[in-house]
């Protein structure tokens, strides 16, 4: 089967000048099943080249087939896949059917591969330093006594704070962006000629990326060759000489970054970058998916609006919350932090990973007591409230995670996650559970179809409807959304942005929107609120705050962030 490609012929970007490339791609197929049943086609007749000290990123839709593809590279195309290819080499070599131990000695030290997902990836029981200290030992760098220092050093490069430290902890002890850190030190600390990054900056904040990014562009510039898979089209847009746009395990366009992102072809790219919310995007649907069937106003009715228009919905007063370190060092996290948020609102909340926005969050959500400082529903106690009244308020205020599948029960399955949430609502509901979950299922764009599906073979988008579904299941009048669209791809977080939008036109809903992807942030929300090392450095309203600054760290935070041409692509784009 071969691929219908928009962009230059033949096997893409192959050397004109007789060097030979690092990397050779040519008709590789990955499928997965057989043994009796129909096999999974999940990449198709691939083919591409990568030169020494370039850049090329692939980039598509979760279930695109470019995580296997950068995986067959290093060996990794997982449990029951078949690959073959017509030419797979790396420096030259044949890489099919190698063997494990060929491979042992080849990750790390050649070839440095930073996974997804750094809260699975890393081992949850060894502090992380050791995790890093591991890949010289293997490979035999150094000796013992060099290995601290060299794990501090390349915590540094990366970015951790306090390395030293930091390397003595486990990662359940750090924030996601110092986890992800942690793998990214892990993949590169031996300096291999060829880094396959999937989606490595996912879980950080802007100024952060910025540094990890610096530290790739660094490596780039001193000979070494990443592949990047990423479903941020700015940071692709900042990195990338090359990029492949995939699309049903085919390559559907390739070329140069600033003529696919300039100057798209095919349509499936444009939609990609139609996708990316800005400032721009502002009032605007991101995608062209249908609006739930069920309208969210015929399940739960209208609501109420507050009597006293000048009492906020939620308030926070002055917090304050203080940890005690693996040093013994008491820091506070969380340093005189107040705002409010009021009925039919969404608040943002910005800031680099370790400032101090989730553990705010967790106050808001009465999870974690301040040390000092109070949070209102409505103008009533609510962190500090007894218990009865603590219950009557928690069903007015719900979450929803970064990662969902971690917050639903392993051995449940659709319907009981969602039940569990109805009876929650309404204790006295029994007779139209079921029906219940069907409803709050087609609210979110899901069908009854899913009722009896588990979390952990849905994918990723599908996973956080049920997510929101769940959060919505009580009628909440507060939502509080932690990182709750940072892992998605590009096409599927601009689906769930417009279903959240679409919820809160109808329901009157309040958002309290932490992100650290300040397009997020800008297009969804009404207030700003900056966060920095635990305190409220600025906030106001959305486009006061992104367009006029007055904080040094907020203009910091904007001067980091990755961009695209928008004003450019919206106009591309918009051609027939």
């Amino acid at each position: 089967m071969t691929a219908t490609i928009t962009g230059p012929e033949g096997t893409g970007n192959t050397p004109t000048d007789g060097e030979t490339p690092l990397v050779r791609v040519e008709g590789l197929n990955v499928s997965f099943g057989g043994n009796g049943s129909s096999p999974i086609h999940v990449v198709k007749d691939v083919s591409f080249t990568v030169r020494r000290g370039q850049c090329v990123a692939l980039v598509g839709e979760s279930g695109s087939g470019k995580s296997v593809t950068a995986r067959t590279l290093v060996g990794l195309s997982g449990e029951g896949a078949s690959v073959d290819a017509r030419t797979l080499e790396f420096q030259g070599q044949n890489i099919l059917d190698r063997s494990d131990s060929w491979w042992r000695a080849v990750r790390g030290s050649e070839i440095g591969f930073i996974l997804q997902d750094a809260l699975v990836s890393l081992d949850p029981l060894r502090p992380v330093g050791k995790e890093i200290a591991e890949s010289f030992s293997l490979h035999g760098v150094g000796t013992r006594a060099d290995r601290t220092q060299d794990v501090a050093e390349v915590l540094e490069r990366v970015g951790v704070p306090e390395p030293e430290i930091r390397a003595r902890q486990r990662p359940g002890e750090l924030s996601g962006g110092l986890r992800q850190r942690a793998l990214i030190a892990s993949a590169i600390a031996l300096n291999p000629s060829l880094v396959i990054a999937d989606e490595p900056t996912t879980a950080l904040d802007v100024t952060v990326q910025a540094q990890v990014l610096d530290v790739l562009q660094t490596m780039i510039e001193a000979g070494t060759t990443v592949i990047l898979i990423s479903h941020d089209l700015a940071v692709v847009a900042r990195m990338a000489d090359e990029i492949l746009v995939m699309q049903g395990g085919q390559i559907v366009e390739r070329g140069p970054a600033e003529d696919v992102l300039g100057d798209p072809r095919h349509p499936y790219t444009r939609q990609l970058i139609d996708a990316v919310p800005s400032e721009h995007t502002k009032g605007v649907r991101l995608s062209s998916n249908t609006p739930p069937s069920r309208t969210a106003a015929a399940l739960f009715g209208s609501r109420e609006t507050l009597a006293d228009a000048t009492t906020p919905l939620l308030e926070v007063r002055n917090v304050v919350k203080s940890y005690r370190g693996p040093d013994r060092v008491r820091r506070r996290v969380v340093d005189d932090v107040s705002f409010h948020l009021d009925q039919a609102e969404t608040l943002g909340i910005v800031g680099e990973s370790g400032s101090g926005k989730s553990t705010v969050a967790r106050i808001a959500l009465s999870l974690v007591q301040p040390d000092s400082g109070s949070v209102l529903f409505r103008g009533q106690a609510w962190s500090d409230a007894h218990r009865a009244a603590q219950r009557a308020i928690r069903r007015r205020i719900s979450v929803v995670y970064q990662d969902p599948l971690s917050s639903f029960d392993p051995r449940w399955n659709v319907s009981r996650v969602l039940s569990d949430a109805v009876r929650l609502g309404d204790p006295t509901q029994s007779t139209r559970v079921e029906d219940r979950v069907v409803e709050l299922l087609e609210m979110v764009g899901l069908s009854e179809h899913h009722v009896r599906s588990w979390p952990l073979r849905m994918s990723g988008g599908q996973r956080q409807r049920v997510a929101i579904a769940r959060a919505l299941a009580t009628n909440p009048e507060v939502v509080v959304l932690d990182e709750a669209v940072s892992a998605l791809d590009v096409s599927i977080q601009a689906q769930i942005l417009d279903l959240l939008t679409d919820l809160q036109d109808q329901l009157n809903v309040s958002y309290l929107f932490i992100s650290h992807d300040l397009g997020v942030i800008h297009h969804m929300s009404d207030r700003v609120l900056v966060m920095q090392n635990g305190r409220g450095v600025e906030q106001g309203d959305s486009d006061d705050v992104f367009n006029n600054p007055r904080h040094p760290y907020t203009q910091k935070l904007l001067e980091s962030l990755p961009r695209l041409e928008y004003a450019r692509l919206r106009k591309v784009t918009q051609r027939a």
